[in-house]
C-alpha cells in the first residue's frame, strides 16, 4: 500500500495477514477534492468481525498465555516504540494517505502523522508505569490491587482524524495489554490499514492488532454487539454512540464514548485580542470545521464585540479553500451529504435573518466535483438558534455577544454538549472561577487545544459522551481493577 493505491483491495488485516472478505464485496474510496473514486476497500460483515475477534483471542490466549497475552509491559512498550519510529519513517506516505482520503490540507495530514507517532511514543513509555496499590487493612492481612487488561477491545474510528483517534485509543489499549479489533470509517481508512501493516512489520504478534473495513451499519454494528469484545471505544455522533452503547449493554460490555461538541470560545473585554485572533480562526477552520472540539461558538463580551468581529471577519475573508494536496488554509468536506448538511444550516441562517459577517474564498483551481465550503462567520446568532445549539461539523462560526459573566455561563452551558471550552481573560480570579463553572471535559485559558495534547485527558459530559482518552487516564480506562486480599497472620 502507498499514497496512491490500496494494495489490500477486498481484504481485511487480520492476524498479521491480508484476508479476503467473507462478502467478496468492495466499497469505493473517494477523494473529496474531486469526488472521484481512486481505491477500493473490503465491505466487511459479522463474519469478518468474528474472524478478527478470534484472532485477537488467540493472540491473548485463554489465560493470557498467548503470544501477546504473555508479553511483559516492558516488551509491549518496546514494540510500541518501534511502531512510533516506523510511523515517523513513513511520515510522508501516511500524511498523503490521510490528506487524500479526508480532504484536509497536506500540512494537517503531516501534523496528524506526527501526532500518531507521538501517541505511540507516549504509550510506549507509559506501558510499564501502570500498576496497582497496596491498601492498609486489618492486622495480619495484605491487600493489593492489580491493573489488568480487559481482553479484546473494539475501536470504532471516525473519518475526520483516522490516525490521531486510532493512536489515542489503540495505542493506550495495546500498552495496557489488550488485543484490538478496529473498524475504521469507510470514508477514510487507508492510513489506519497501513499502520496495522507497519505494526506487523515491527514485530507485533499475529492477532494483537486487526482491522476490518466496511459500513458502520454492518461491520461496526457487528463489532458493538459481539460477545467476544470486552471493551469498546467509539468516536462519532450521539445517535450512533447511543446505538453502540445499547448493543454493548446487552453483554455488559463497558464503553468509552466521545460524541462531539458545540464548544465555545469565550472572550472577555480584557483579553489580548492579538492572541485570540489566530487561535479562534484556526479552531473553526482546521479540518474545515470537521473536528469534535471545534470552537464553533464565539462568545464575545459586548464592549469588544464589534472590534473582534471585524478582525476575525477580515482574517476569514482571506482564507483560501481548495484541493487537499494544494495545502491551502482548508480543504473540502468529507463527502457530498456532509456538504449539503452545512449548506442546509447556512440556508436556515439566511431564512432566519442571521447576518453573514464574512466568508472565505474557494479558489478557481478547485475541481468541480469536490465538496468545498467557504469558511463562514455569522454574527448576532441567537443563543437558542440551531446554529448555536447543533453540531454543524463544518467551517461555520457563530458569534454571540454577552454582557455579564452569568449570562455568558448560561449561554456556554446552554447546549446538550460539553466537550471543550476556551476562556480568554487576563483576570486570574475570573480564569479559575469560570473554568470551574463550565460544564465540559477540558477548559483552555488563553489558549485552545494545547497543540494536540497527547498527554491531556480528553472527553466530555452530557451528550459529548463519557470516559476519557489521551494521557495516562486512558490507560486506566483500558484496564480493569482486581483486588487481592491475603491473610497471613
Amino acid at each position: 500500500m502507498d499514497g496512491n493505491t490500496n494494495a489490500a483491495g477486498s481484504h481485511h488485516f487480520i492476524g498479521n495477514r491480508w484476508l479476503a472478505s467473507s462478502t467478496g464485496q468492495t466499497l469505493d474510496v473517494t477523494d473529496p477534492s474531486d469526488g472521484a473514486a481512486f481505491a477500493k476497500i473490503a465491505r466487511g460483515n459479522a463474519a469478518d468481525i468474528d474472524a478478527a475477534v478470534n484472532a485477537a483471542r488467540r493472540a491473548l490466549g485463554e489465560f493470557f498465555n498467548g503470544p501477546w497475552g504473555r508479553m511483559t509491559a516492558t516488551e509491549r512498550g518496546r514494540l510500541l516504540m518501534k511502531l512510533s519510529y516506523a510511523v515517523a519513517d513513513h511520515h510522508d506516505e501516511l500524511a498523503r494517505l490521510e490528506s487524500r482520503t479526508t480532504g484536509k490540507p497536506l500540512s494537517q495530514g503531516r501534523a496528524d502523522a506526527a501526532a500518531l507517532a507521538r501517541y505511540f511514543e507516549y504509550y510506549a513509555g507509559a506501558a510499564d508505569k501502570l500498576h496497582g496499590d497496596t491498601i492498609p487493612y486489618q492486622s495480619g492481612m495484605t491487600v493489593l490491587t492489580l491493573r489488568e487488561p480487559h481482553g479484546v477491545t473494539g475501536h470504532i474510528v471516525p473519518w475526520n482524524y483516522p490516525m490521531q483517534i486510532f493512536g489515542r485509543s489503540v495505542g493506550a489499549a495495546l500498552a495496557a495489554g489488550n488485543a484490538c479489533v478496529v473498524k475504521p470509517a469507510e470514508d477514510a481508512c487507508l492510513s489506519v490499514m497501513r499502520v496495522a501493516e507497519l505494526a506487523a512489520d515491527v514485530g507485533f504478534p499475529a492477532g494483537a492488532l486487526n482491522v476490518v473495513t466496511g459500513y458502520g451499519t454492518e461491520a461496526g454494528a457487528a463489532l458493538a454487539q459481539h460477545r467476544g469484545i470486552d471493551h469498546i471505544s467509539f468516536t462519532g455522533s450521539p445517535v450512533t454512540g447511543t446505538a453502540v452503547a445499547q448493543a454493548a449493554a446487552l453483554h455488559h460490555c463497558p464503553v468509552t464514548l466521545e460524541l462531539g461538541g458545540k464548544s465555545p470560545q469565550i472572550v472577555f473585554a480584557d483579553a489580548e485580542l492579538d492572541d485570540v485572533l489566530p487561535v479562534a480562526v484556526n479552531a473553526i477552520v482546521q479540518n474545515s470545521g470537521q473536528t469534535c472540539s471545534a470552537g464553533s461558538r464565539l462568545l464575545i463580551e459586548r464592549p469588544i464585540y464589534e472590534e473582534l468581529l471585524a478582525r476575525i471577519g477580515a482574517t476569514m475573508s482571506q482564507l483560501k479553500v481548495g484541493p487537499a494536496l494544494a495545502d491551502l488554509d482548508a480543504g473540502p468536506l468529507i463527502r457530498l451529504n456532509q456538504l449539503q448538511r452545512v449548506r442546509d444550516f447556512l440556508s436556515r441562517a439566511q431564512h432566519d435573518g442571521v447576518p453573514v459577517a464574512a466568508q472565505g474564498i474557494i479558489v478557481e483551481q478547485a475541481p468541480q466535483g469536490g465538496y468545498y465550503q467557504a469558511p463562514t462567520l455569522l454574527r448576532d446568532v441567537p443563543a437558542d438558534h440551531p446554529l448555536a445549539q447543533e453540531e454543524i461539523f463544518g467551517p461555520v462560526l457563530a458569534a454571540i455577544p454577552f454582557d455579564t459573566e452569568n449570562e455568558m455561563l448560561k449561554i456556554a452551558n446552554g447546549t446538550n454538549y460539553g466537550l471543550v471550552a476556551g476562556v480568554w481573560t487576563r483576570d486570574g480570579a475570573r480564569q479559575m472561577r469560570v473554568a470551574r463553572r463550565l460544564r465540559c471535559g477540558q477548559v483552555f485559558i488563553n489558549n485552545y487545544g494545547a497543540g494536540g495534547g497527547v498527554e491531556l485527558p480528553f472527553g466530555g459530559v452530557k451528550s459529548s459522551g463519557y470516559g476519557r482518552e489521551k494521557g495516562f487516564e486512558a490507560l486506566l480506562g483500558f484496564t480493569t481493577l482486581k483486588t487481592i486480599a491475603i491473610k497471613h497472620g
